[in-house]
């Protein structure tokens, strides 16, 4: 199991607390992003810089990751396709997306831009919180006592 972090919007307490991780559990961790990233020297956290250019990021990860994979984002599109390919999404706030949930999401997604699109403020996401961080912490925590050795 390899673990994906769109590291773009990525808030830098949840690379942290994913580089812990990795170390942790040993398991890999790439940061994919538009820009230079840096990364803790560790065989198992790695960063990949991708070329600038809409979804260049998003594609990467898909191409790369396999089943399994667990991919951290915000992106909701992206985590659609996530799951398409069987792999699991959860997003910084640790929020899992679910074949149950994701359809909706996607929805709300597209109502929110054509609102923005006609003029309406919809206003942005809530500030990130430590309890933002935690119920991020929990979920992974959760995530990889199940599915790693």
């Amino acid at each position: 199991m390899h673990i994906w972090v769109d590291a773009d919007a990525c808030p830098k307490v949840i690379k942290e607390i994913l580089f812990r991780a990795a170390e942790r559990k040993q398991i890999s961790v790439t940061l994919v992003a538009n820009q230079f990233l840096s990364t803790p020297p560790s065989p198992y956290i790695s960063a990949v810089q991708v070329p600038q250019g809409f979804d260049v990021a998003d594609n990467h990860i898909v191409e790369k990751m396999s089943v399994g994979d667990l991919v951290i984002t915000q992106d909701i599109p992206l985590a659609s396709e996530v799951i398409d390919n069987q792999g699991v999404a959860m997003n910084p706030r640790g929020e899992l997306y679910t074949t149950e949930n994701i359809k909706q999401r996607l929805s709300m997604r597209d109502f929110m831009e054509t609102l923005r699109s006609s003029g309406v403020e919809t206003g942005g996401p809530a500030a990130f919180s430590q309890s933002d961080r935690q119920a991020f912490a929990n979920q992974l925590d959760r995530f990889l006592a199940k599915n790693c050795r």
